[in-house]
């Protein structure tokens, strides 16, 4: 009986391992635009925001 509940056991944890995993969906990164907002840069200078390249 031990080693029929311990079976049960070790089934059930691969099947509700397997179940967890099938939701998992992996993509590749992209390169996407993000925005840089703009700053002071040394000596007073405004940097304008602008977009760049990720």
């Amino acid at each position: 009986m031990r080693r029929f509940l311990s079976t049960c056991l070790i089934a059930a944890a691969l099947i509700g391992g397997s179940v967890a995993l099938t939701g998992c969906v992996v993509v590749a990164p992209r390169h996407a635009r993000v925005w840089v907002p703009g700053y002071w840069a040394g000596g007073h200078v405004w940097v304008g925001g602008h977009w760049r390249y990720r």
